[in-house]
């Protein structure tokens, strides 16, 4: 029987174990060797390790950052084209803070006295008047917007010079009641500032004659669309109230 077992003996053991391996794998459908392998292959393997994904955000965060500097960057190109029109040089001034309840009446800017800023200064974009300094700090200024309900413009139609007063609406709208009963005005008319206006000076464009209501009582009144870009400001210009800021051009064809 020895002599047996050692004629035959490690061939008997080697077909079990062959068995049994073929069974283990039946039952795990190979398993056992994909993570062998896995774990063999891993070194080679060309996915990208910690630091190479650090990297990658990296470049991608510069790369947002640069693309949102370049956009900051024409933007203070239109606004310094703007500030050239002008006779009077005015205080740059960035918009640092903006309430999301108050989003449409007032803006925080970055500038304040220490830059010359005073109270009741008026606040102007490419594309007209935007409103006026209503609160002073060292280093920061609040403004009232035109197109916060409270803030009452007086108007005029540059067409017809048939004024009334402006009072905000909603996002980029606005509304002007008359004084006449049968102003001349139509839509596409240009409204600025009245040359009575004892907070702005006169001129200043705000917008265009959107739609007219004739029926309104008791007096009639225009739909206007504002020009200033109130939902995009990030950048302004600021001068004393009374300066001789000079208007856009205001006539209509």
């Amino acid at each position: 029987m020895r002599r047996w077992w050692d004629k035959h003996g490690v061939a008997i053991v080697l077909g079990g174990l062959t068995i049994g391996a073929a069974w283990y794998l039946r039952q795990t459908q190979g398993a056992a060797i994909l993570e062998a392998y896995q774990l063999v292959t891993r070194p080679f393997q060309s996915s990208p390790t910690q630091v190479e994904s650090l990297a990658n955000a990296r470049i991608k965060e510069l790369e947002d950052r640069l693309a949102e500097l370049d956009s900051q960057n024409e933007k203070l190109k239109e606004l310094l084209g703007y500030a050239k029109t002008q006779k009077q040089e005015g205080i740059f001034a960035p918009v640092v803070g903006r309430s999301a309840d108050h989003w449409w009446q007032q803006v925080t800017l970055g500038r304040g006295s220490k830059d010359g800023i005073k109270k009741d200064y008026i606040v102007m974009a490419p594309g007209g008047l935007v409103g006026r300094v209503v609160s002073v700090t060292p280093n920061s200024s609040l403004v009232l917007l035109i197109s916060d309900a409270t803030s009452q413009v007086g108007v005029a139609i540059s067409r017809s010079r048939s004024m009334g007063f402006m009072r905000g609406k909603t996002s980029n709208r606005a509304i002007v009641q008359f004084f006449d009963k049968v102003p001349n005005v139509r839509k596409g008319d240009v409204v600025s500032t009245s040359p009575v206006s004892d907070r702005f000076p006169p001129g200043l464009p705000l917008g265009r004659v959107e739609s007219v209501n004739m029926g309104k009582s008791p007096a009639p009144e225009a739909t206007i669309e504002l020009t200033a870009p109130f939902n995009s400001l990030e950048w302004v210009l600021i001068y004393p109230n009374k300066a001789p800021v000079t208007p856009q051009p205001t006539e209509s064809k």
